[in-house]
């Protein structure tokens, strides 16, 4: 007997609604009931990526597709729960990822996505964009690199002294190293001059600047399926303003769903999508690398090039909040 309930989604209220999955097990058909066969997929998430998450389009195409979407109590023991085909989550604490191993090492016939181990992978800066840089990805259809970069754990009054003998141009761009799934973990600040490097808070990323027109790809990857979305990001830095500026520019929050630029009347030498096939080969290449199947990288391109990329950063399971994101 399948425990909790699938969320489903009523179309005549249009809003989530709780429906038994036992109830869904079966059909009525001539009087009697038909057994149906339907992939449950078990999901633990916070409450926040419930909600951004579990949109009513995706319910209703779930529905559709004979996928039942039951949630997890992470307060009782998940051997208790279930069966499931599939387990999605994202809870960033040691205890459930511990209960998530010991399960898996009792059923590995379920689909967790994505394993744990592979997923602390990405929430260090320090090692989320080591694959990247070992990859040396250049193609016919683009190069792809990764900035230079220096970690700071601690002492701001040392940065200065770091940044000179790492040979590290300014402007630099600071990223908190941990990254926690908190609004502060993305969080980035914008140094312009080397006197304002020790007013820093580490442990932290520091990476170089690459103007990029101020338009960032957001390139989500889930399984062998890539799509990509635009937004705006940082503007470009020019002499003049190396010149004029000086301090820490912080910015709360970059490239959300918000600053969605695909729409926007852009020069087309900067807004052109990364091509298709280098996409695919680095999806590939990182999938194989990283062990993940649901996650996005977030990837710039050099102003000034056609061809040459940077990614910046490695998000598992991000926020798909793009309306027309769902395939029909």
């Amino acid at each position: 007997m399948r425990l909790h309930g699938e969320v489903s989604f009523d179309e005549d209220e249009e809003e989530v609604v709780m429906v038994p999955a036992a109830a869904l097990s079966s059909s009525p058909l001539n009087g009697g009931a038909v057994p149906v066969t339907r992939l449950v997929v078990g999901y633990a998430l916070t409450k926040k990526k419930v909600k951004s998450f579990l949109q009513p389009k995706l319910l209703l195409l779930a529905r559709k597709k004979g996928i039942n979407l039951v949630a997890i109590d992470d307060t009782r023991p998940l051997a208790e729960q279930g069966p499931f085909d599939v387990i999605l989550h994202k809870i960033t604490s040691k205890e459930w990822q511990q209960v998530l191993e010991d399960y898996h090492e009792e059923h590995p016939e379920v689909t967790v996505l994505d394993p744990p181990n592979a997923i602390n992978h990405l929430n260090n800066r320090q090692s989320m964009l080591a694959e990247v840089s070992d990859l040396n990805l250049s193609s016919f259809y683009g190069e792809v690199c990764t900035p230079r970069q220096l970690v700071i754990m601690r002492d701001p009054s040392s940065i200065p002294t770091a940044v000179a003998m790492a040979g590290l141009t300014l402007p630099l761009v600071a990223k908190p190293l941990v990254v926690d799934g908190t609004s502060k973990s993305h969080e980035l600040s914008l140094a312009y001059d080397e006197a304002s490097l020790s007013m820093l808070d580490p442990p932290l990323v520091l990476q170089e600047f690459v103007n990029h027109g101020g338009i960032l790809f957001k390139v989500y990857i889930i399984g062998e399926t890539i799509q990509v979305v635009r937004r705006f990001s940082l503007p470009d830095v020019n002499t003049y303003d190396l010149l004029n500026n000086v301090g820490v520019y912080r910015f709360p929050r970059v490239s959300c769903a918000a600053a969605s630029a695909d729409h926007a009347d852009l020069d087309p030498h900067i807004s052109e999508l990364p091509p298709r096939p280098l996409l695919e080969k680095l999806g590939k290449e990182l999938r194989g690398r990283l062990g993940l199947r649901l996650f996005n990288i977030d990837m710039i391109r050099e102003l000034g090039t056609k061809d040459r990329y940077y990614i910046i950063d490695i998000n598992y399971f991000p926020e798909f909040v793009r309306p027309d994101f769902i395939p029909a």
